[in-house]
């Protein structure tokens, strides 16, 4: 099984997709993970990757393109995955039509959460970080405890540059121009799904497994 799980910012897929990994035994590749660790660890691709994702706009197809390369050649992800955050142009979903293709395998599945983008936004501005474990939260829907302190670790919770409104508004423009026509992409395959992100998230969480079926 290897899914695309895709949705705008702030659509809920990364909660999505760690339910999906540990229910289904998939392996996750998240761009957006790895880039993030790539800059933790002070690597040259993290750093220029970092320039862009912090100003809301997409990182290059080249930079992109080669990290979930690199990534896909790995022993974990041979048998089954679910990629969260890439493709994200229609150029990136031609480059993994061939990554895929020359490794023999293919998507079993595009699964699309669509979610309002005014309710997208109200999202993201108030979602807070913790800067030593990286638990999410945030000021309306799920707070902390102790105001801007985890209540996992303790640790200082941050905004996110971009969470920030003029960066969120910016990545919704950026999606809506350029990761959109991949759903059309997509949908001329024959393998998208769309679900109705507006839902609980148990609820969305069952769409998504009406699309799947159950776990084995």
């Amino acid at each position: 099984m290897k899914i695309l799980l895709m949705g705008p910012p702030g659509a809920g897929k990364g909660s999505q997709a760690e339910k999906i990994v540990n229910e289904y035994q998939l392996t996750n590749i998240s761009t957006g993970e790895m880039f993030r660790e790539s800059y933790n660890n002070q690597e040259p691709i993290g750093i220029e990757a970092m320039k862009f994702i912090e100003k809301g706009n997409l990182v290059s197809d080249e930079i992109t393109n080669e990290v979930v390369r690199l990534r896909l050649l790995k022993k974990d992800a041979a048998r089954c995955f679910l990629l969260d955050g890439y493709p994200r142009t229609v150029t990136q979903a031609v480059a993994l039509d061939i990554m895929l293709n020359e490794m023999n395998s293919k998507l079993s599945a595009v699964i699309n959460i669509v979610v309002d983008h005014e309710i997208i936004l109200e999202r993201m501005v108030g979602r807070r970080v913790c800067r030593s474990c990286g638990a999410t939260y945030h000021v309306e829907f799920k707070p902390t405890q102790k105001k801007d302190v985890c209540d996992a670790c303790g640790g200082t919770l941050y905004q996110r540059n971009d969470d920030k409104p003029e960066s969120v508004k910016n990545r919704l423009n950026i999606y809506q121009n350029k990761t959109m026509p991949i759903i059309e992409y997509y949908r001329g395959r024959g393998i998208l799904h769309e679900v109705n992100g507006m839902q609980t998230f148990n609820e969305v969480y069952k769409d998504i497994q009406n699309i799947l079926g159950e776990p084995v």
